[in-house]
């Protein structure tokens, strides 16, 4: 009888073990969801940015991206990729290269890869703010 009652009590764990981490990650879906829809990215004039280096990020639990922008003289000179969790979005990276071309966050978003776009925009948009003098 104590077997039987060990095995209940085993199995019991094991299911409430499960449904804790279903129970998790369901709420990193359902933050992640909610983090994207609520994406905005604004435009920021680059003239108002002081030269410097400037680490941003954005987290939305399951896709994440830190970078690192150098601005010089009005212009964005180099965006580094520090990290970019993502599912199937490695394809957005290629937003950064499109940024730099048009010196601007008002870019499209990778073609299959939109959430991870938006996001890396997003991180460079934190980035470019901690330099902004707001003149």
């Amino acid at each position: 009888m104590k077997k039987k009652k060990l095995i209940y009590i085993l199995l019991a764990a094991v299911l409430l073990t499960g449904l804790g981490c279903a129970g998790k990650s369901g709420l990193d879906v359902m933050y992640y969801k909610k983090a994207v829809e609520e994406l905005t990215i604004e435009s920021i004039d680059l003239n108002s940015v002081k030269d410097g280096t400037y680490m941003g990020s954005y987290d939305a639990r399951l896709v994440a991206a830190t970078v690192k922008v150098t601005v010089e003289g009005g212009k964005i000179m180099d965006i580094k990729l520090m990290k970019h969790k993502n599912e199937r979005g490695k394809a957005g990276e290629a937003v950064v290269d499109e940024i730099l071309k048009q010196q601007s966050l008002d870019v499209d978003a990778v073609s299959g890869a939109t959430n991870s776009s938006r996001i890396i925009m997003k991180a460079v948009e934190n980035a470019l703010e901690k330099g902004f003098t707001g003149i």
